[in-house]
């Protein structure tokens, strides 16, 4: 049937499920996860690890529990659809007293109310059958602006989940492949930097291969959103094959280089200031509970679902760690990449050319596997945002309409630019924060209620999380919204140490005539397009929070001067100095 919101797909066994788990879970946040580690300090870092594992894990089963509830919900529902449709045709029909005395004591039988039937012994009213996902879940159990605010959150962070994996994967492309002064890729500590604009292959530029990767990504991928994600079930196997061939590769070859006395990290124990980025990077690291009911529903045995999650937390908590303390201790601080697998394409630490480009490419393998699903969960609360009881859709909204506002938007944004910094940096630590500890949360809580109201207070949820004390629940909240404050008091003080650098910059610059004339080390056109791109970022980050008027005038009007020296330089060799005072 076209339209159904809450149709399964084939089964799969729950082996099989755990590695749809672990490919979701092990992404990118994987990969920068050493150089968190490094910039935090090892014992810092484990125990921060940890914890968010825990965290994680704690709000998995809230969002199975609150599965399990509202798969209860739709067949009570049902059932006292088909009780009240029983009972109208027996008062319609004319066969005898007796006969409808009978008959309704048949049918009373076998309606008979739920929370009978639940003291009865029976617990299959709570078997997760038909897929649920989160925003028909909010709907169910939460009032109006706790919907609209869920959909917000959850669009976002998808959306732009979506974009940086669609831009991802290209980059990835052309920084292999796109070889502009040679074998730059043989050698990370090479600091050439490259431009869009120069040539990768005779007269393709890097940007024009970028987009060449984009379409390739989106015809390979893309018609996966028009499925079931059980559809990539062969892909995601053979992708967690190369997952844990990349993981295990990198472990074994830093600790070969340490065992053969060539480490060269000397990792602290603690370092606060590395803190706030550790924490972005635990909280994408463990990100899986806004895709759990495409992942969960289709398991054929979920009598052991939570022991099943609790196994894919610890296999990739021992991953995270191992790979990262075998990190910290083989490379230095100063020379770990942002992404691990980049420390792993120079010549000196691997003379195998076909080992040194797997371990270059396998960011595409771990995004290109997550890619469909996150598709796959986008497009599923698009359409129960609109669905309406007892409709469906027509055939073409359904299997065209859906897929195409989920897929071409982030296919957009990925084509006009690769640089998300910004959209990473804000959206996703709001959305992320929401998704991964308020919204399931809230979801158990009033799930529960629900349930209580509906079957009575006897009535045992069998997917009920183990962490069923009331405690649990506010004790997530509350991290929640510590969470919040933290990110956004991380943004204030960043900001507000950006306008303080860049009033450095300037003021500093004023008296240097040698930059001006281009004698000194710095590039006054670098300099000047490098200082409109703070004042711009300071402005728009800060100017209704951290500032007095007085210095917000006094910011608009160095970013209108630096502004004004970005065009002169296209008309002078240098930039005079007394044009850079205040």
């Amino acid at each position: 049937m076209a339209g159904g919101i809450t149709d399964t797909g084939e089964l799969y066994s729950p082996y099989v499920g755990l590695v749809y788990m672990f490919n979701l879970i092990v992404g990118t946040g994987a990969l920068t996860m050493p150089k968190a580690f490094a910039t935090a300090g090892w014992l810092v870092s484990l125990v921060l690890l940890m914890f968010l594992g825990f965290m994680s894990y704690m709000t998995t089963t809230f969002v199975v529990e609150a599965m399990a509830a509202a798969n209860a919900q739709l067949r009570w529902k049902r059932m006292e659809k088909r009780k009240e449709d029983d009972e109208d045709e027996d008062s319609s029909s004319g066969v005898s007293d007796s006969d409808v005395l009978l008959q309704d004591g048949y049918e009373r039988a076998e309606t008979r109310p739920i929370l009978s039937v639940q003291r009865r012994g029976s617990a299959n009213i709570f078997e997760i059958t038909e897929r649920v996902e989160m925003g028909q879940m909010a709907s169910m159990f939460f009032n109006k602006v706790g919907v609209n605010l869920f959909y917000f959150c959850i669009i976002i962070y998808l959306y732009g989940d979506l974009a940086i994996y669609a831009a991802a994967v290209p980059v990835s492309l052309m920084q292999v492949t796109c070889s502009v002064t040679g074998n730059h890729s043989c050698s990370v500590g090479d600091s050439t930097k490259y431009n869009d604009t120069d040539k990768c292959w005779g007269p393709i530029r890097r940007i024009d291969a970028y987009r060449l990767y984009l379409a390739a990504f989106t015809l390979l991928l893309g018609p996966f959103t028009f499925f079931n994600v059980q559809k990539t079930k062969y892909l995601q196997i053979m992708t967690s094959l190369m997952r844990w061939i990349a993981f295990i590769l990198m472990i074994i070859l830093a600790l070969i280089r340490i065992s053969r006395g060539q480490a060269e990290g000397h990792p602290s124990m603690a370092e606060l200031s590395g803190i706030r980025n550790l924490f972005g990077v635990c909280v994408y690291s463990f990100m899986c509970q806004h895709s759990l009911p495409s992942l969960i529903t289709p398991i054929s045995k979920k009598k052991h679902v939570n022991k099943l999650v609790l196994l894919d937390y610890v296999l990739i908590l021992a991953f995270y760690s191992l790979l990262s303390f075998t990190a910290i201790y083989c490379f230095r601080n100063d020379t770990l990449m942002d992404m691990y697998t980049l420390n792993f394409t120079n010549c000196d630490i691997v003379s195998v050319a076909f080992i040194r480009y797997f371990l270059g490419l396998f960011p595409v393998f771990t995004i290109s596997t997550n890619f469909p699903i996150i598709a796959v969960t986008l497009r599923n609360n698009w359409k129960t945002l609109f669905h309406r009881e007892g409709g469906t859709y027509p055939w073409l909204v359904d299997r065209i309409v859906f897929p195409a506002i989920t897929l071409v938007p982030p296919v957009l944004v990925a084509f006009c630019t690769h640089d998300l910094e910004s959209l990473v940096g804000i959206t996703g630590a709001y959305a992320g924060n929401g998704i991964q500890y308020l919204i399931p949360a809230f979801l158990a809580y009033c799930s529960r209620k629900d349930t209580q109201l509906v079957f009575g207070s006897g009535t045992v949820n069998k997917h009920l999380s183990p962490f069923r004390h009331s405690f649990w629940i506010v004790f997530v909240l509350i991290w929640g919204f510590s969470c919040f404050i933290f990110v956004t008091a991380n943004i204030v003080l960043s900001t507000e140490q950006l306008f303080l650098e860049g009033m450095a910059m300037t003021d500093g610059s004023a008296g240097q005539g040698e930059m001006a004339s281009g004698k000194g080390n710095g590039d006054p056109h670098l300099f000047s397009i490098s200082l409109l791109q703070l004042w711009v970022q300071a402005a728009n980050s800060i100017k209704t929070s951290v500032l007095p008027p007085s210095q917000l005038r006094l910011l608009t009007l160095k970013a209108k001067q630096i502004e004004l020296l970005h065009s002169l330089r296209l008309q002078r060799q240098f930039l005079p100095a007394n044009l850079l005072s205040p």
